[in-house]
C-alpha cells in the first residue's frame, strides 16, 4: 500500500501474485466479518488462477479498496465485560499484521 491508500499492485508480476494472495489469505480469516465477502471478493481470487490471465483492471482495484474498507472498519461484536478475562490473539508474520480479542472463545473485536 502506498501513503494515499492506492494499491501497488502494479509493480511486477510475481510480487503482485503474491501480494495479491497474502491480502486474500489475510481477509480470508475475517470473512466471517464482511458481509457478502466471497461475492466481493471473486475479481481478486479470479487473478490467482492460472487459467486467467493477470490483469489488475479498475474493477480490481475497486474491490480491492472495498475490502480495505470494510476490513479497517473494526465491529464490536459484543458488549465489554470488565470481570472476565479476555485472550488476545495476534499475527505479527511477515505477511501481515492483526488481532482478535476473545472472551470465552467468542470474537469481541479485531483489528486486521
Amino acid at each position: 500500500m502506498t501513503p494515499k491508500g492506492k494499491s501497488n499492485y502494479r509493480v511486477g508480476r510475481a510480487n503482485q501474485f503474491t501480494e495479491i494472495r497474502s491480502f486474500l489469505g489475510l481477509a480470508g480469516y475475517y470473512r466471517r466479518f464482511v458481509k457478502d465477502f466471497l461475492k466481493i471478493a471473486t475479481s481478486l481470487t479470479n487473478l490467482l488462477k492460472k487459467a486467467i490471465k493477470f490483469k489488475w483492471t479498475e474493477k480490481c482495484e475497486r474491490t480491492f479498496q472495498e475490502l480495505r474498507q470494510r476490513l479497517t472498519a473494526t465491529p464490536i461484536l459484543t458488549l465489554q465485560e470488565e470481570s472476565k478475562k479476555y485472550t488476545i490473539y495476534n499475527d505479527s508474520s511477515k505477511n501481515g499484521l492483526g488481532c482478535v480479542l476473545m472472551l470465552e472463545d467468542k470474537v469481541v473485536t479485531y483489528a486486521p
